[in-house]
């Protein structure tokens, strides 16, 4: 199934479209979603959910309106949930934006079913406690937020973030998936589960050697 990515929000976080020729998926909407409806209602698809791989502010700026123009609903990690009273999670830190208020249920650990769409969701804490992965094994594809970038990794440098945890997350479960598997992060480019074992320098076969 295709996957339609956009740019969005103060950070330029990658948010993601993953449809069929009826419906689709959104994947951290952090900004304006107006380019994200246009292209929904240009492929006549309906949202069924909106996933949030983590509740830090650059990721969830456009959860409201995205609900508001679909109906769709917002789907969240639990361990996250403190987030929405720092600024950290709803906007306001180094002059960004508020937050728009939005009303989500929370996204237990396991096997999902959002219409055609076939979902494992992970428990991968390290950037943020309640971190979580979408794997979905029958487009070959996991959105995997800020937990792991091309030749990168996410930030742990923020409160009750964890950096052995999220090495160990990356190791236990994305270095597991096939190597093939792509990987689609919170921000920058895509890469490989195989791409990343060898060559980054965090967690990677590259990294080990020096």
């Amino acid at each position: 199934m295709p996957i339609k990515h956009f740019n969005l929000g103060p950070l330029e976080t990658n948010c993601y479209v993953l449809h069929d020729n009826a419906y689709a998926l959104a994947v951290d909407p952090g900004g304006d979603p107006t380019e994200v409806v246009r292209f929904l209602k240009s492929k006549q698809l309906t949202l069924i959910a909106i996933l949030n791989t983590h509740l830090h502010f650059d990721h969830i700026m456009g959860n409201a309106a995205l609900h508001a123009a679909t109906g769709a609903p917002i789907r969240t990690p639990k361990e996250d949930a403190y987030l929405m009273e720092s600024e950290l999670g709803m906007g306001g830190m180094w002059g960004f934006p508020r937050v728009p208020a939005f009303d989500s249920t929370h996204l237990p650990v396991g096997e999902h079913t959002f219409g055609p769409f076939l979902c494992q969701v992970l428990h991968t804490p390290g950037h943020s406690p309640g971190s979580q992965c979408f794997v979905f094994l029958a487009e070959n594809a996991v959105f995997v937020g800020d937990l792991i970038f091309y030749r990168g990794v996410g930030r742990t440098d923020f409160p009750r973030s964890d950096t052995e945890a999220l090495l160990r997350s990356i190791r236990t479960q994305i270095f597991t998936l096939p190597g093939d598997t792509r990987l689609y992060p919170g921000h920058g480019l895509p890469t490989t589960v195989a791409d990343e074992q060898r060559n980054n320098p965090y967690c990677g076969a590259f990294g080990n050697s020096r």
